[in-house]
């Protein structure tokens, strides 16, 4: 049953409604609302005596919501830790603010992101969460329900996110280069140039991905027969695909796809494809950023003292 001013009730102290559900300071009061969070392309006005959040976002699949997620969830908190109530709110009431609450739901409730849509629709049958945005929901679940920007799968999805059409990548999306800090901590593996030894990335860069199907993923290529038996026994995956590191960012803007280039001695290191690229395994990644193994060699820090060994 819908509150006064068009807010559906979802939980205790928590609403969702469309741009319209504020229009009426008194149906606000009615519910007991101190706080909302609009989730629009545009800053809406303020809504006087109520605290305010906006997180910037289109109704399109390839619009950021995760992002803020946990910022979300911390203001809807606050707002009910203190007795009151909190109103979720889009243009329409359907998509983006039915997401942040089934994020909502999800982090508070323990519900798994599908169980999460199914109970805002109970509360409001006409939401329909686009299907970037359910994706982003069945991310943030596989993250614990906490945004962990170094965590694989979270740099994944934000070299998805990005495309040509914003030719200034953002700075955080660059791993820093290794060759700026000092030291390497006893956890990771550096990789350096096998050529010239200028160190390029971290362990902690690589994005692993599942195994492919191997040489049947290459048919539509028309491998030989021979060519298959001769994979045989080999290291299915030949390369690393990586995230971008600075070291790489010229190369990077502007163009959809191109070598990568050892800095320092301009060696053919592999390939990026912001389309994405099809590893030796047979899985497709996007995007590619792919280092040949045979290209690098493995420096392994030791717990004790300074000493380090590569492994070629």
């Amino acid at each position: 049953m819908a509150a006064p001013g068009g807010m559906v009730p979802v939980l205790a102290g928590l609403y969702l409604g469309a741009a319209e559900s504020c229009s009426s300071p008194e149906a606000l009061a009615a519910a007991g609302v101190v706080a909302v969070l609009t989730v629009d392309a545009e800053e809406p006005p303020a809504v006087p005596g109520l605290r305010a959040m906006h997180v910037r976002a289109r109704d399109e699949p390839g619009a950021d919501l995760l992002s803020r997620l946990d910022e979300c969830a911390a203001f809807l908190s606050a707002a009910r830790a203190g007795g009151g109530a909190a109103l979720v709110r889009c243009h329409a009431g359907v998509s983006r603010s039915a997401a942040v609450v089934a994020a909502y739901l999800m982090k508070t409730q323990g519900l798994g992101w599908e169980e999460a849509l199914a109970a805002v629709r109970a509360a409001k049958p006409d939401a329909q969460v686009n299907p970037g945005f359910q994706a982003q929901l069945k991310l943030y679940q596989a993250m614990g329900c906490a945004v962990d920007t170094g965590s694989v799968l979270y740099k994944r999805y934000r070299l998805e996110m990005l495309t040509l059409e914003n030719p200034n990548l953002p700075r955080e999306v660059f791993a820093v280069d290794p060759t700026t800090v000092c030291q390497t901590s006893n956890t990771e593996v550096l990789y350096r140039c096998r050529k010239c030894r200028r160190a390029l990335f971290r362990s902690s860069s690589i994005l692993s991905h599942t195994e492919g199907m191997g040489p049947t993923a290459f048919a539509h290529k028309r491998i030989t027969e021979s060519a298959r038996l001769s994979g045989n026994g080999q290291e299915k995956c030949t390369s690393y695909f990586i995230e971008p590191v600075q070291w790489m960012e010229p190369a990077l803007l502007g163009v959809m796809e191109g070598q990568l280039l050892c800095p320092k001695c301009t060696w053919k290191l592999g390939s990026f494809s912001w389309r994405g690229d099809q590893c030796s395994c047979g899985r497709w990644v996007t995007p590619a950023f792919q280092i040949h193994k045979s290209r690098v060699d493995e420096v392994r820090t030791l717990p004790v003292g300074n000493f380090q060994t590569a492994k070629t």
